[in-house]
């Protein structure tokens, strides 16, 4: 019993002591310089947060994003549709690009625009370059054609095709093939004259089936240096006209010595066909049935 006392005894001595003195209180939060510090970096704070606001409505007003896309750009459901110019500094992958209806696509470079088509292996297949020079196309085979599909121009290793009706020439000193040229119909332009010149070589013209020239509302003329030669090897050459003439033939100067030498006489059958008969003292043609019929 005296041990139970004693803890009870002391516990009403402290409690009457505290009655006493009265309540106890105890200061709790930051005081002095630490609030000062506090409350300015959480103003420094709310200052940087306005600032940041401000500049990404700025910005969100200068580049004039939507939610349709930003600035120029805008996003459809084909895909995106840029507005007015734009510059592109790296590389542009798409698979179409386009105008809008109405309106022309320009490309524009301080260099030169390159366009590549490149296969699985980003190997270059087929490359276009438009430089400040000249335009270049690499490729197996080039071609033009109308918006119906015909056949304009076409180019490769063996042959250039050109399938338009008319090919002409606007050149002042027209066109030089240095190889032969293949063709059906050669002709000048109306009331302009047509030449053919190889000016230090020869000039061949072959046809399988006969060559025509022909000069309908004006002369023909062929001049040389040398020599000019009709060769007809399995046919005939035939002059039609009303009149014949050799105005430049030299005259010779008669010799009793003369009729012991091979002169010949040019003689023509009814048919106009030539011969030529030994000459005598006066005349020795006569109608020579192997050569006239």
């Amino acid at each position: 019993m005296h041990l139970f006392q004693m803890p009870q005894e002391q516990y009403a001595h402290r409690s009457a002591m505290q009655s006493s003195e009265g309540p106890q209180v105890y200061k709790v939060g930051i005081y002095g310089w630490r609030k000062r510090c506090l409350y300015f970096f959480v103003l420094l704070l709310m200052i940087l947060i306005l600032v940041n606001l401000a500049m990404t409505i700025w910005i969100l007003k200068v580049m004039n994003f939507t939610i349709d896309g930003m600035g120029n750009l805008r996003i459809t459901e084909k895909g995106l549709k840029l507005e007015g110019d734009s510059e592109f500094l790296k590389p542009l992958y798409a698979k179409e690009i386009r105008s809008r209806p109405g309106n022309p696509l320009y490309f524009q470079s301080a260099r030169n625009v390159t366009v590549n088509i490149l296969n699985e292996k980003t190997k270059v297949l087929t490359r276009l370059v438009t430089g400040p020079q000249a335009v270049e196309a690499h490729s197996q085979k080039f071609e033009v054609k109308t918006t119906s599909g015909k056949l304009l121009f076409s180019a490769d290793d063996n042959e250039v095709v050109v399938g338009a009706e008319r090919l002409r020439v606007l050149g002042a000193e027209g066109t030089v093939f240095p190889k032969s040229i293949e063709t059906p119909n050669v002709r000048a332009d109306p009331f302009k004259e047509l030449r053919l010149e190889s000016p230090t070589r020869a000039l061949v013209m072959e046809a399988p089936k006969g060559i025509e020239i022909n000069a309908e509302a004006g002369s023909l003329e062929a001049t040389c240096r040398t020599e000019l030669r009709l060769e007809s090897k399995d046919g005939e050459i035939t002059l039609d006209s009303a009149k014949i003439k050799l105005p430049k033939l030299p005259q010779g100067l008669y010799s009793a010595a003369g009729s012991r030498q091979k002169i010949y006489e040019l003689c023509v059958c009814p048919n106009g066909r030539l011969f030529l008969s030994q000459a005598g003292a006066s005349s020795t043609c006569q109608i020579n049935t192997s050569v006239c019929l």
